[in-house]
């Protein structure tokens, strides 16, 4: 299952284009064939979120697109959602495994080596490196921390974990953070304010699978 988290991961968000919605943003990812969706968003009630995460579920069972929700473990298992993403201040990777159990997935924030070595021994089954450029869709994403980061995680992650890149991505320098050694570019505004979100995201993937073949020659 894992392995399906490969190219682009899109995270919705309804405040950097308030002209789009978690559920038409979710849409564009499915048809656009992105690998995952993360609902995110850290200002709507409880009721809300779960309304959307439903929503969501649907749109997106039986198809190959993996929804995860953010922060939120009661949402995610009320959603029956395939998984969640932490940071420091949500809870912590071991409880959130007792909560969901094994057949879900478990996303962590790391910013080096050391937090990613961490994840992984904590039973996490990705990690989100991150913000690799200047992004203003999380204000709290402090200074970028640039490629050289996701080489140095690259190096210390087993070789088939997934390593998703997160923070100011968009296609003219996705080959770059690919090439680094991420499995995954996860992307906010480059597909929430694109005129065609569909198209963009599918660039993304052709984008990842000509690198991943290249590399494979």
């Amino acid at each position: 299952m894992l392995k399906r988290i490969a190219g682009v991961y899109v995270i919705t968000d309804r405040f950097v284009n308030p002209n789009r919605s978690h559920l038409e943003i979710a849409k564009a990812a499915v048809i656009g064939g992105a690998s995952a969706l993360q609902l995110r968003d850290k200002e709507a009630t409880t009721r809300q979120l779960l309304e959307w995460a439903r929503e969501i579920r649907e749109l997106t069972r039986r198809t190959k697109t993996l929804f995860i929700v953010n922060d939120r473990v009661d949402i995610a298992l009320a959603a029956d959602a395939d998984g969640v993403h932490v940071g420091d201040d949500d809870m912590p990777v071991p409880i959130a495994r007792r909560l969901l159990g094994s057949g879900k997935i478990i996303g962590r924030s790391v910013a080096n080596e050391d937090e990613a070595l961490r994840a992984v021994a904590e039973g996490a089954d990705y990690v989100s490196i991150g913000s690799i450029f200047s992004t203003s869709t999380k204000p709290d994403a402090g200074e970028p921390i640039g490629l050289e980061a996701i080489r140095r995680v690259r190096q210390v992650l087993p070789p088939d974990y997934p390593l998703v890149a997160i923070g100011g991505i968009n296609l003219q320098n996705a080959a770059a953070v690919f090439e680094a050694g991420a499995d995954a570019v996860a992307v906010v505004s480059a597909v929430a304010c694109a005129d065609d979100p569909v198209d963009v995201i599918r660039q993304f993937q052709r984008l990842w699978e000509k690198i991943r073949s290249s590399t494979n020659e």
